[in-house]
């Protein structure tokens, strides 16, 4: 490997860690309050509205923020959130992924790439992101949401609050954020 090549990657990986460090100072921090919402959205490819409130009446809820439908790493995080569903719900946890980005698409996402197992909400403007402090702006000037996976209480307390743009550790913090929440509310 060349000098160049090596200082290139060195570049990269310090450009990663820095970004991902303004990431985690940005959204909201784990004890804060939840900002309540309603958004529309699709489970299974079925429009249906989405509530904050009714949701944490059932259990914790995993709310994970990404920046648009049918992009490679939204994609590969849905196919995990999918999977890990099932046991979610035995802890009485929601799932429900937020995006601004290709917010038309969220029923065809919904059901392909999320696989009919947790529903999808589109949030145009990146308004409930905005809320949580995971809104950053494109060069063009569009609001989207940076990666960002928050796991809520029942009583509105955020328990986690995660924000890397590479989707690999968002399911494991939120399982064991969850698996914690569950052990000592038996």
């Amino acid at each position: 490997m060349t000098r160049l090549a090596i200082y290139l990657a060195k570049a990269a990986t310090l450009t990663v860690l820095a970004a991902s460090a303004s990431y985690a100072l940005a959204a909201l921090p784990e004890g804060a309050k939840a900002p309540d919402f309603r958004l529309d959205a699709a489970l299974a490819g079925k429009p249906m509205t989405f509530s904050l409130a009714k949701a944490l009446h059932k259990g914790p809820v995993v709310l994970y923020f990404f920046p648009a439908a049918f992009t490679q790493g939204c994609t590969v995080e849905a196919h995990e959130f999918a999977e890990a569903t099932d046991e979610f719900q035995k802890m009485n946890a929601t799932v429900i992924g937020v995006t601004a980005g290709n917010a038309d698409r969220v029923a065809e996402f919904s059901k392909l790439e999320c696989r009919d197992k947790f529903a999808v909400a589109a949030d145009p403007g990146a308004k409930i992101a905005a809320e949580y402090q995971t809104q950053f702006h494109t060069k063009d000037g569009k609001a989207l949401s940076e990666r960002t996976s928050f796991v809520i209480a029942p009583d509105g307390k955020i328990l986690l609050s995660y924000t890397d743009p590479n989707p690999e550790l968002h399911i494991q913090k939120a399982m064991s954020a969850v698996k914690a929440w569950h052990e000592t509310n038996k």
